[in-house]
């Protein structure tokens, strides 16, 4: 424990949580959106490339909530931050030695896994150290230095990539790793108070019955939330390998430097985004914040399918940052109102994030079939059109989730 009292080491956390946030962002993202062309100039085909990144997210999928349980009952929080670190790094560089079908898809699922764990632990940690007043508003500024991270880590993986091939991005992820480390070494124990950081009744303490996990079936706006986000994210995760791999494959740019733009315009959007979905949803409420990233991924879809050459790439990044970057903040804020008081939270941050799972590891493997079937401008036509359902669902149920979303100060 620390040796200076909670409130000071509260105050001490904040930079290093900052921090944290800006280097585990590219250990998180690892080679993932370099893996398409990198495997595409190894001989692979779309659909087994598709396969193989839906594999590592099937196993993502069944990871997260367990994790979110283990983050709940646990005292040691950012053990859940250092240990994934080095998995992940390891990982990543496996498929530097043999890009066999085996071994990548191997690489995939302990990444998979060892990402399950990072999110809702840096979830966990943030509401333990500044509670539910303050949590939309540090989540805000938590996936501003994220997206900068990604941010900074994409256009210096384009570099190195560039100049030194995959192993520059392999030890660009080895660094930031190293750095992540540091950074969750240096939040004091003494300030992260586990009660709040899983949901329970600051009033109650240790002392507080913790709900069953039937809780997360008995929230109907839980379960609209995360049916939304399912199809949101089915159509969402295969854009940008699909977009990288279909302008690569038609104008012969450098695959490395490309995929990092990309990366680079969407991210740098999500800063913007994710400070602006802070402010939206103090004034306005999160359910618009939501809204509004739900409309962005048709929008994004029908511009893809026809400006298919390399300056596109800033129009359909810009809106992808938008979409992602007002769900990386409206979506833990969200789950946190609708579940404050069951001691639950980071199991259903786990629960949101293994739904959102199961999109996005379904959406390369469809993707990568109807982009070979149907061509690459259909495909991002029929992506887009899943979030459409998504619109309607949370118009459907406008009323239940503001309400969810306004019981903060009831509990």
């Amino acid at each position: 424990m620390s040796g200076f009292p909670a409130n000071e080491a509260r105050r001490r956390a904040i930079f290093p949580l900052q921090a944290l946030n800006f280097f585990v962002a590219d250990i998180q993202a690892g080679i993932g959106p370099f893996l398409g062309v990198f495997l595409l100039a190894h001989g692979w085909h779309n659909s087994l490339i598709g396969v193989v990144i839906g594999i590592g997210g099937l196993a993502g999928m069944v990871a997260t909530a367990p994790a979110g349980a283990l983050i709940d009952d646990s005292s040691r929080k950012r053990l859940y931050v250092i240990v994934p670190s080095i998995c992940l790094v390891l990982a990543c560089a496996l498929i530097l030695f043999s890009q066999s079908f085996i071994l990548v898809s191997s690489s995939q699922i302990v990444s998979a896994i060892a990402g399950a764990a990072i999110g809702p632990a840096v979830s966990g940690m943030t509401l333990g150290i500044v509670h539910q007043s303050g949590f939309n508003r540090q989540m805000g500024i938590n996936q501003a230095f994220n997206h900068a991270g990604n941010m900074v880590g994409a256009g210096l993986s384009g570099l190195l990539g560039w100049r030194f091939g995959m192993a520059g991005v392999v030890w660009l992820a080895a660094l930031f790793g190293v750095l992540s480390i540091i950074s969750v070494a240096l939040i004091p124990a003494a300030a992260i108070d586990d009660q709040i950081a899983r949901g329970a009744r600051q009033a109650q303490g240790q002392g507080h019955a913790i709900s069953g996990y039937r809780v997360l079936l008995e929230s109907k706006p839980l379960l609209v939330l995360a049916a939304a986000l399912c199809l949101f994210h089915l159509g969402n995760a295969a854009m940008l390998p699909l977009y990288g791999m279909a302008v690569v494959t038609r104008e012969h740019v450098d695959a490395p430097s490309f995929v990092a733009m990309t990366i680079v315009v969407a991210q740098g959007t999500m800063i913007l985004a994710a400070l602006f979905a802070m402010r939206l949803g103090e004034r306005r409420g999160l359910w618009i914040v939501l809204l509004i990233s739900f409309v962005a991924l048709p929008v994004r879809g029908i511009i893809a399918a026809f400006l298919i050459v390399r300056w596109g790439v800033y129009p359909v990044q810009f809106l992808d940052g938008i979409g992602a970057g007002l769900q990386s903040v409206a979506v833990p804020a969200l789950v946190a109102r609708m579940l404050n008081g069951t001691g639950r939270i980071n199991v259903g941050q786990g629960a949101i994030m293994t739904v959102q799972g199961m999109g996005a590891a379904l959406s390369p493997a469809i993707g990568g079939w109807m982009s070979q079937e149907l061509g690459y401008g259909a495909t991002f036509i029929v992506l887009g059109c899943f979030a459409l359902v998504s619109v309607v669902l949370w118009v459907g149920f406008r009323a239940p989730i503001s309400a969810a979303a306004a019981m903060l100060a009831e509990k």
